[in-house]
């Protein structure tokens, strides 16, 4: 059943209260606590004894034809009426723990729905039933959220990539899945997995983020974002690069909303992520082989493929492979305004992973022809970094001006310097320019009537280089 999205409903901060202050059970995910094992039998007792006589009452087809409320509702109302008629004072507190613990297994992902709830959280990582970790604010924290043991996760995994025409076992162990929100989620299971089913969780936020929002948060200055803007609707060339968890996707949806909406855009995705507003988008997502081996459909096969589906711009949610070489095509071919991510350390790093991709995907052309190739489609390099205080941070924009000899060329027009760190160990640093104040594409910015703008934010940000030299 797909009712992925049904969320259970905040605690009553009344019942909450009493089972702190004179209760022996605690929240039902602590429950797991070595330290509690006699609650945690209780628990799963009784639970268990509920889910039996509830399999028995439920109609599926009636709740598959409801809405996820509907079918909450419903799941709720025939489990109180199993717990009401049990031979054997519950609690009040624990009957609801147990019956909200029963519907996130029936119609959700178990104890993970009030994790997924939490829009604060970016990063869920579980290494088996007992060690459930989650990244808010940059920082990675362990919870008490505990699954019954293995197998209740290893259902969790299957019912998440059940969903998307997935699949994981033993025979095929690792999966990539999504939720229906756009979370991306990897499972890599027994025997890959000594301690049990591992699953990780990128989650994104249900409200769409924008620039604005990045500078709010501290990740670039508003100037730094009217440059991203004139970038973005002068149809440059663009390759978000960064680390594991640094923004990039983030950022990736940032920029598009600045794309016009009479463009047609076609995205290649593994795991369909991107947030596209514009009403004229086509997504795609790659496939994995079937039982048999058959029907994959990589991301180069997808890229190939949009390229004959007439559009403006070519969105590659990761390149990682032989897709660069086609994206390097497409941005070269009137594709303008095409962008990816790739995961590098720095804009140089990109630029080498690039080359090394497309050396390594079997094309057989000399290393000068593939940095000409690489030195005439892409325009801009947009760098993220995590910084160690957990913040994501635009450290670089970087323009690619050619070639010297064999060598590509590019040239800073912002960086992030850092200047220091505060009592609170939070990073203190700087958007700063580098002098640049013609940029390469400022002919585009022209065209576009977008000159103005960029002008007055590269002066800004070179008057802040200014200000940290003295």
């Amino acid at each position: 059943m797909a009712f992925g999205k049904a969320r259970r409903s905040k605690p009553d901060p009344v019942q909450a209260s009493a089972v702190s202050q004179g209760s022996n059970f605690r929240n039902s995910n602590d429950l797991v606590d070595d330290r509690d094992s006699d609650d945690q039998e209780y628990f799963y007792a009784v639970k268990e004894e509920v889910r039996t006589a509830l399999v028995e009452l439920i109609d599926i087809d009636e709740i598959n034809e409801m809405t996820p409320d509907e079918a909450r509702g419903e799941v709720n109302r025939i489990a109180n009426g199993i717990i009401s008629r049990r031979v054997g004072d519950i609690p009040p507190y624990l009957a609801e723990q147990i019956v909200e613990s029963l519907a996130d297994d029936v119609l959700g992902y178990g104890p993970l729905e009030e994790l997924l709830v939490r829009d604060e959280i970016t990063d869920i990582m579980v290494n088996g039933p007992r060690n459930v970790f989650i990244e808010v604010g940059g920082r990675v924290k362990k919870t008490d959220v505990r699954f019954k043991n293995r197998d209740h996760l290893l259902n969790v995994c299957q019912r998440i990539v059940s969903q998307v025409g997935r699949r994981v076992d033993e025979s095929s162990p690792i999966a990539d899945a999504r939720l229906p929100d756009g979370s991306r989620v990897n499972i890599i299971i027994h025997p890959l997995s000594l301690d049990g089913p591992t699953l990780t969780i990128r989650k994104f936020r249900k409200q769409r983020l924008t620039l604005d929002d990045l500078v709010m948060f501290g990740s670039l200055t508003p100037d730094v974002a009217d440059i991203l803007r004139v970038i973005a609707r002068t149809r440059c060339n663009v390759i978000v690069s960064g680390g594991t968890g640094s923004g990039k996707t983030t950022l990736l949806n940032c920029l598009t909303a600045y794309i016009d909406e009479e463009e047609r855009i076609v995205t290649c995705e593994d795991a369909a992520e991107l947030q596209l507003q514009q009403p004229h988008t086509v997504r795609l997502e790659t496939r994995p082989p079937n039982l048999e081996g058959e029907g994959e459909v990589r991301m180069q096969d997808l890229v190939k493929n949009c390229l004959r589906m007439r559009p403006d711009r070519i969105i590659v949610g990761e390149v990682r492979g032989g897709e660069a070489f086609d994206l390097m095509q497409a941005m070269n071919t009137g594709h303008d305004g095409s962008m990816g991510s790739i995961h590098s350390n720095s804009p140089r790093d990109t630029i080498r992973r690039l080359e090394t991709m497309i050396t390594s995907s079997s094309f057989q052309l000399p290393t000068r022809s593939i940095r000409e190739m690489i030195s005439s489609s892409v325009e801009i390099i947009v760098h993220m970094n995590r910084l160690r205080d957990g913040r994501r941070v635009v450290t670089h924009i970087t323009e690619v001006v050619g070639m010297e000899e064999d060598v590509i060329q590019t040239q800073d027009l912002v960086r992030f310097e850092m200047t220091g760190e505060g009592a609170d160990g939070r990073i203190i640093g700087k958007h700063c320019g580098t002098g640049v104040v013609v940029p390469n594409f400022l002919s585009r910015a022209i065209y576009y009537n977008e000159d103005a703008r960029l002008k007055n934010a590269l002066s800004e940000v070179n008057r802040q280089q200014s200000i940290l030299r003295t």
